[in-house]
């Protein structure tokens, strides 16, 4: 892999924005139009229900190497985007580029520090939108940390498997109109032993699972709305000599990542 994506991570929250019909954040990027009229367009109107999943650490080069691994991601999409994560190239610093919109030097946080955000956020965007929102997170990790103090509904649980049986739970409720979930096992295990040991690609297939597990309740309990469902890690991973693996550098391995956004509609009967 030699190239970085032309697309920043900092333009996808306008696209979700635009897609949804909610105002984005005040110093979002210009959203994707292209992007978002695909959306709208499967839909076959407006999207009221979304289900942002959030694996933290999932590569491009992974989805490449193991294209079939990832087959329950392409089957439940229908848009992939290749975008490129912001520098320093850690979790705190790309998902706060993810729900504000803004690069690191706008938003605050430019090293592994988890301060809670100040400027304007997606999830403040879709309060003010009147959407019922839901954000579900292992405890203790960034996203469990930098998105608070919103007037929103958190639930944070001891790790992955608490986390996928809340965000269950409150997609089979029907309730929120958008619910985003973050689960960790995959950046843990592979910073461990390795991007590609035996145990990482076990937590990677698990966070696939776990997708796979969400979007199929979401499409059996969400019927009477159309329904955005998003794929959206916050960086990539790299080897290092130590055969450990790590990121956080400016290298392609690191930065490029893919993000899988797909619709389904509301039923007809």
């Amino acid at each position: 892999m030699e190239h970085k994506n032309a697309i920043s991570l900092s333009r996808l929250c306008g696209t979700v924005a635009q897609a949804i019909g909610v105002s984005a954040p005040k110093q979002a990027a210009a959203g994707l139009d292209w992007a978002a009229a695909i959306l709208q367009e499967h839909a076959g109107g407006p999207i009221t229900r979304t289900l942002m999943y959030n694996p933290d650490a999932v590569a491009q080069w992974l989805l490449y190497k193991y294209r079939p691994m990832f087959q329950p991601v392409l089957a439940r999409t229908q848009l992939a985007l290749p975008l490129r994560s912001p520098m320093p190239s850690v979790t705190p610093v790309c998902f706060g580029t993810m729900y504000t919109g803004a690069l690191p030097e706008v938003h605050g946080i430019q090293a592994y520090e988890k301060p809670v955000i100040q400027i304007d956020t997606l999830f403040d965007a879709l309060v003010r939108g009147g959407k019922k929102t839901a954000l579900v997170a292992v405890a203790d990790s960034s996203m469990a940390k930098i998105y608070n103090d919103r007037p929103i509904d958190y639930y944070y649980l001891p790790y992955d498997d608490e986390v996928k049986e809340k965000a269950l739970e409150l997609i089979a409720q029907n309730q929120y109109d958008f619910i985003s979930v973050y689960t960790q096992q995959y950046d843990d295990v592979m910073h461990r032993t390795g991007v590609e040991s035996p145990e990482a690609m076990e937590a990677l297939q698990n966070q696939i699972n776990c997708f796979a597990a969400l979007a199929d309740q979401a499409e059996r309990c969400w019927t009477g709305h159309n329904s955005l469902i998003a794929f959206s890690p916050d960086h990539g991973v790299h080897q290092q000599p130590d055969g450990c693996g790590n990121h956080g550098q400016d290298i392609p391995e690191d930065l490029n990542i893919v993000h899988y956004l797909g619709v389904t509609r509301r039923s007809q009967a």
